[in-house]
Parts: structure tokens; sequence; C-alpha cells
């Protein structure tokens, strides 16, 4: 199945971002004016100019000429994203992906490469910060988890405000949403699975206490995983200011660091344990 790309017309300063993450520097992966133009060919452009002048203007030169072809730029970005660029330098993929989506998510959209497969990703530019946006490693999208695509909006979305949280340092807040987060694609993904296994209850009235155990039980999420999904919900609770007074325990940034790998391995599992499709 294909998805439309989400990628419109850039804004020119995003081009010479673009151009100045393709040309690299002493902290980017470095590319020399004629291995810019084997780039743009790799990433599947036809008609490539031979360089000629210097980088920086002869790249952002050839972005500008199909910058009214929003598919064109996105195979740039994809390319930018795939570690069959960085067979040399795998280390640098890490940094070009983030220095990318520091400008890209200004025009809502971002990039992501989950085990591998460079895809663009509607974002909310409001939810643009720098630096920093939670250590997440994960092998699929959302929408790899998840059929209902308004869904696995919804919960990219959510994924992308706890993110924000970390990098603003709202701790609670951010595990908060992370539990929600949880909620939400264990319910989602029970359902389209194997719906039975909720019985006779509504989902909306199933407690993510179940929805935890019954996706261990089918096998869908490993035993670590669900342990430790135990202890993100018991925080997801803090949400009742009540439930963190009686806990006696303010959560902070160790605490949050503790949590992003839980939603990692939650959805790698997932994805680990999809069902496969003929």
């Amino acid at each position: 199945m294909t998805t439309q790309s989400p990628l419109g017309v850039l804004d020119v300063n995003t081009l010479q971002e673009l151009a100045r993450v393709i040309c690299g520097n002493d902290h980017l992966y470095y590319r020399k004016g004629y291995e810019i133009a084997q780039f743009l060919e790799r990433a599947g452009w036809q008609q490539v100019p031979e360089y000629d002048g210097y980088r920086m203007d002869w790249t952002l030169a050839r972005l500008t000429e199909r910058r009214d072809d929003p598919a064109e730029l996105a195979k740039v970005l994809l390319r930018l994203a795939d570690p069959r660029e960085y067979l040399d330098e795998p280390e640098q993929l890490p940094a070009v992906v983030s220095a990318v989506n520091a400008f890209l998510i200004h025009e809502g959209v971002r990039l992501e490469n989950p085990g591998g497969r460079p895809r663009l990703i509607a974002c909310d530019p409001s939810l643009a910060h720098p630096g920093n946006q939670g250590p997440v490693e994960l092998r699929a999208a959302m929408s790899d988890l998840i059929n209902d695509q308004k869904m696995a909006g919804l919960l990219q979305h959510r994924l992308d405000e706890a993110r924000t949280c970390y990098a603003n340092g709202a701790h609670v807040a951010a595990i908060i949403m992370l539990g929600s987060l949880l909620e939400g694609v264990l319910v989602h993904v029970v359902q389209e699975r194997d719906a039975s296994l909720l019985g006779n209850k509504s989902p909306d009235n199933v407690s993510l206490d179940t929805l935890i155990k019954t996706c261990h039980e089918a096998g869908w999420i490993g035993s670590d995983v669900e342990r430790f999904c135990h202890e993100l919900r018991r925080y997801r609770n803090f949400v009742h200011p009540r439930a963190e007074i009686r806990e006696a325990h303010a959560p902070d940034r160790d605490t949050l660091n503790m949590c992003w790998p839980v939603v990692n391995a939650v959805l790698n599992d997932l994805a680990d344990s999809q069902p496969k499709t003929t």
C-alpha cells in the first residue's frame, strides 16, 4: 500500500537549509561537488546537470529548479535518511535526520527511518523545538501498527507532544502523554488483531492494566515489556494529582528517561509480532 507524501511546496529558507545538509560540513556528512550530483541521481532524479561551481550555490539552484515538484524534493529527503548513503560512516545517519527535522518540522513534516525504511510523516509545526526531542529509537511508525490511519495520526501527534514536553522539561506531562499513547496503541491493536479478546467489554471501558496483560498473553509483547509497562501505567496515573501525593514522588528527567524505552519496546514488540499479510 502506498500513501501520499505529506510534503508541500517548501519555503525558500527551508530549501537553503536542505542544501546545507546535502553539502555537509565538519559536523555533518560531507559531500564533494561531484558527489552531490551523484547523490541526487541516487535519490532518483533524472537529467541532473554536471556539477560546476560552488557546492552550496549549485545545490540550492538544483533544489530551486524543482521547488514546484514536491515529489522530487521528497526523493531527496528520503535519500538523506537512507542508511545506504552512510555505509562508510553509519554514525552520521542520526545526526543528518536530526538536522533535517530541525527545519523540516516548520513545514509540518518530519523525516523518519524506522527499520531503515525512510518516510515523511505529517506533524504539527507548533511542536517545533530545538534540541533533543526524546530518545526514540523505533523500528516501526504508528501507521505500520494501526490500520485506522486517523487514529494512527492522532497517536503520532501524542508522541510528538511527549517529545516537546521532554525538550521543555515538562516531565510529568510527558509521562502522562506516553501513558495515554500506550493505552491508545494497545486498545486499537487488540481491536484490529483480535477483538474477541476484549470479551463483551467496550474498548472505552477496558483498563490499561487489562490491555497490557491481554497483549502479553496473546504473545504480542514480551514478559519484560509487560512488567515495565505496569510501572509506566502507575506513573500515568499521576494525571490525578492525589495519586502523585500518595506516591510521595515527583517524576524527574531520570524517571522520564526510564519511561521512553518502555514505549519504544512496546511499539517494537508490536511491530515484530504483527501478523504477516499475504
